[in-house]
């Protein structure tokens, strides 16, 4: 089943969960809205990896918010975006953790052949492939400086 076709099943199974499932409707609402929008801007049908990029776009988003949130001390805010945040994950891959992310990165460097902090961007095109929507781009990008910096 594509993500697309999971989508749409929860969608039915939160709008018929009605009160409950609330939350969970509107954030897949969401999720769908945008996804038809990129495909009718691009004129193409999205697989699975243009949807997980779509969705990796909206946790970061939230992420983003969540922080601005904290600083403007609305906790209110800050729990609605994690609630949906929670709802999102679920239609990603499983998340890499650092320690996967550092041996990732490791092996990037080696590979590119990189050594100072201006060649980031030959380790980031060898590195982003293997971990795009299964990490957090600033834990990638925070990692990688780490590394050439040393």
């Amino acid at each position: 089943m594509s993500l697309k076709e999971q989508l749409t099943e929860d969608m039915k199974t939160a709008m018929k969960a009605k009160e409950a499932g609330k939350q969970q409707l509107s954030v897949i609402r969401m999720v769908r809205s945008a996804i038809r929008q990129i495909e009718i801007d691009g004129k193409k049908e999205l697989d699975d990896n243009g949807v997980i990029d779509i969705i990796s776009k909206e946790v970061k988003m939230r992420k983003d918010s969540i922080d601005e949130f904290r600083k403007g001390d609305r906790e209110d805010l800050v729990a609605q975006n994690e609630a949906e945040i929670a709802v999102l994950m679920k239609y990603l891959p499983q998340q890499l953790s650092e320690a996967e992310v550092r041996s990732l990165v490791k092996e990037a460097v080696a590979t590119s052949g990189a050594s100072t902090a201006k060649e980031m961007g030959k380790v980031m095109a060898v590195l982003m492939p293997k971990v795009k929507g299964r990490a957090d781009g600033k834990l990638v990008n925070t990692i990688v400086r780490e590394a050439l910096n040393q």
